[in-house]
Parts: C-alpha cells; sequence; structure tokens
C-alpha cells in the first residue's frame, strides 16, 4: 500500500481478529482441560443413581429413560458397555455422537456421561441453548470494532504529519530552500521534523553563502582583471616599464585571489583534515613573521596536530590582515590553556568595533562602509580553525586589534 497509515491501520485491525482467534482456541482448549470433565464424571453417578439398574428389561430402562429425559427436556440415549444400544427416550441421537463429545460447539451441544457400571448415557438438549462461545466470539469482535475505531485517528493524525513532513521535503527539493515543516508533539516525528528544520535552514544558510561568495568572487575577479587590460593596452601604446610592473602585481593578485576561493571551496567540501603531521607551531609562526619587517613572535613552543600548508596560511592570512588593515607593529603571542593553545595575532591598529567583530569573518565583508573588501582571508582562517578542531575570535578584552586562535594540543 502506498499510504503508511493504511499499513498500520490494518495492521491494529489483523492484530485484533487475531487476538479473537487466539482467544476462541484457547477458550476451547482450556474447556476441554477444564474442571468439566469432573462435572462430567459426577452428572454420570447422578445419572446412574436415577436410572434403573443395568440388568432390569429393557422395558423398565426405557420407560426410567422417558421419564429421565422429560424432567431433563433432552434426548436420551442409553448404551451397554459393548456400545449396545440399550434404551432411548426422545429423537434418535445418530450413532457418530457415541464416540467422541462435542460440548458447547453446536447449536445443540451432546455429552456423553459414563456411568459406573460401564453403561454410556448420551445427552442432548431439545431446546437448542445459548452458546457462550458466540457469545465471547461477539463481545472480543465488539472490542475489536471499538479499538479500531478508537486506533483510527490517532493512526492517521501520525501519517498526516508524516505527509506534512514529504511535502517539505519535496518542496525543499524543488528549490525553495525556505521550505520548514510545523513541529508539533514531542514524539520522534516531532523530532525527525525539527530536524528536517535544522537540516533546511543550514542548507538555506550554506546555498546563501555560496552565492554570495560567487557574487563577490565576480566582483573582486572583474577589478585586477580591469587593471590587467587597461595595463596592456597602456603597455602597448607606450612600452613603459612601469606599466609592466603594475601588471605583474595585478596578475598576482588575480592569482592569489583565485587561490583563495579554490581553497574556500575545498575546506567547504571537507569535513576532516586530510594530510595531519606533529607542527611546531611556534617556528611556523616564527617562520612566516620573517617575512614581515614589523612582526615579532614570542611566547611557549607548543606542539599541533595538523596540515602544516593549512596552518601555515593560518598565519600568513592573519599576518597580511595585520599588514592591511592595521599598524604596527605586529605581534605574535602563543601560550598555553590547559589541552589547548591559544595564539594572539595583535597589531597597533584602532580595533574592530564590537558590532563587527563577528562579521570581520564573512566573505569579502566589508565594515564601516569602506569601500575596500574584506576578502576571503579571515574566512579562510576560521575554516582552518575549525577544520583543526579549533576556532578563532576577535579578542574581546584587547584595546587593539587582536585575533585569537585557539587549537587543541597534541
Amino acid at each position: 500500500m502506498r499510504n503508511l497509515y493504511k499499513k498500520i491501520y490494518l495492521t491494529v485491525i489483523a492484530t485484533l481478529l487475531l487476538v479473537v482467534i487466539l482467544a476462541g482456541a484457547t477458550w476451547r482448549i482450556g474447556y476441554e482441560h477444564s474442571p468439566g470433565a469432573a462435572a462430567i464424571e459426577m452428572a454420570g453417578e447422578l445419572a446412574a443413581a436415577a436410572l434403573p439398574a443395568a440388568d432390569l428389561p429393557r422395558a423398565a430402562q426405557e420407560e426410567a429413560l422417558e421419564r429421565f429425559g422429560g424432567r431433563l427436556d433432552a434426548d436420551l440415549t442409553l448404551l451397554g458397555p459393548d456400545m449396545a444400544l440399550i434404551a432411548s427416550a426422545g429423537r434418535p441421537i445418530p450413532p457418530r455422537f457415541y464416540d467422541h463429545d462435542d460440548g458447547w460447539w453446536r447449536a445443540r451441544p451432546t455429552w456423553r456421561l459414563p456411568l459406573p457400571d460401564g453403561r454410556l448415557l448420551i445427552v442432548r438438549p431439545r431446546l437448542p441453548p445459548r452458546n457462550p462461545f458466540v457469545g465471547l466470539v461477539v463481545f472480543l469482535g465488539v472490542i475489536a470494532l471499538a479499538v479500531g475505531i478508537c486506533a483510527y485517528p490517532v493512526v492517521r493524525g501520525l501519517t498526516r504529519r508524516l505527509e506534512r513532513l514529504q511535502a517539505g521535503v519535496e518542496t525543499l527539493g524543488a528549490g525553495d530552500l525556505s521550505a520548514r515543516v510545523h513541529v508539533k508533539g514531542r514524539d520522534e516525528v516531532a523530532r525527525l521534523a525539527a530536524s528536517f528544520n535544522s537540516a533546511a535552514a543550514r542548507i538555506e544558510e550554506l546555498v546563501s553563502a555560496h552565492r554570495l561568495l560567487l557574487a563577490n568572487a565576480s566582483h573582486e575577479l572583474r577589478t585586477p582583471l580591469s587593471r590587467i587590460r587597461l595595463g596592456i593596452e597602456l603597455f602597448q601604446q607606450s612600452n613603459d616599464p612601469k606599466y609592466k610592473a603594475a601588471l605583474e602585481r595585478d596578475i598576482a593578485e588575480l592569482d592569489h585571489l583565485i587561490d583563495e576561493i579554490l581553497l574556500a571551496s575545498r575546506l567547504d567540501a571537507t569535513k576532516t583534515v586530510q594530510t595531519t603531521e606533529d607542527v611546531d607551531l611556534l617556528a611556523l609562526a616564527a617562520e612566516e613573521a620573517s617575512h614581515y619587517d614589523e612582526a615579532c613572535v614570542g611566547g611557549d613552543g607548543v606542539t599541533v596536530r595538523g596540515d602544516p600548508r593549512l596552518l601555515r596560511r593560518l598565519i600568513r592570512n592573519l599576518l597580511e590582515n595585520a599588514c592591511r588593515h592595521g599598524k604596527p607593529p605586529i605581534e605574535i603571542v602563543l601560550r598555553r590553556d590547559g589541552s589547548r593553545v591559544v595564539m594572539d595575532v595583535t597589531d597597533g591598529g584602532d580595533g574592530i568595533p564590537e558590532a563587527e567583530r563577528e562579521n570581520v569573518f564573512t566573505p569579502f565583508r566589508k565594515l564601516g562602509g569602506s569601500s575596500e573588501g574584506a576578502g576571503l582571508g579571515l574566512s579562510l582562517v576560521r575554516q582552518i580553525a575549525r577544520l583543526h578542531g579549533g576556532d578563532v575570535i576577535v579578542a574581546p578584552d584587547s584595546t587593539t586589534s587582536c585575533f585569537r586562535v585557539t587549537l587543541p594540543i597534541v
């Protein structure tokens, strides 16, 4: 079936029917092995006392059997020890009932009452009594019907929420990234709906970020390309070496920007560090700082586990950011903090406004109405730090510009 609620509902109904069948079978088995056998034996003793002795003539036994059957309002058949017919009263009882007792399972039940002297009395009521088994089946059937009626709204309500969730998934798959489903209840379906909303929000955030990255990247790429095109024209006209040097700088800038875009895309698709080794972070910072005249390094020597190329890129981007947007001197300080290392990269700039401290890690974000974009440098720093199990923030307790990187120690 295509509808889950029908499967669940029919499963409930089938289970109830099985309960009815098993209950009836259990009742029958229990009846056959119940104290009713002792009652049959007692009834045989009483019948033997009411009937004439076995050695009396058949006419006397038939007369006594007629009187006994009239009081019981039942058909009677009296058999000898050899199953030969001795006497009968009322309508004849078919011989097929001589060998077994069919109890309450027919409209007119028949009982076999063994007498102490070896004779067998077959008893069948003339008026059919109420059949308790039929009553039990009807009773259980009513229960099954009631449970089925009560279970339907519960099952339908469950699957209705699943249908809403399915509609939300289809809407999201069709391209509407704002699709969300209503979370109702606290059960597994509600948790599934909440997980879907969380995943949909994350997908929308990532797709929006990639769209923004693509739009900003295309804008940032257009600037050096325009300068390169203009520089080529000017160089062809004048053959001035300064235009050649400008072209080389523009090409280097374009190459650097493309490299950052590719690295950002690769890090977005990576959940773990691909290459890991022990890295002396203090030595790596000192090596990168040696390329900058106003930079110095100090603090504790610590070893972290990670990709040395990515960690080198993290330090380099922080130094370049300090040189471009801050003021000298630039200082890198490393210190241990329990099982983690804290690396502060500080410059002499005025610092970042508190409202913008998180925005600086957004790709190509322009702060304070500045016409100069922040590019991808700080965004890559955060991606690399989180990929290594750490993070980076703007230090809240600093009066100057200070970026604080936290990484786990080996």
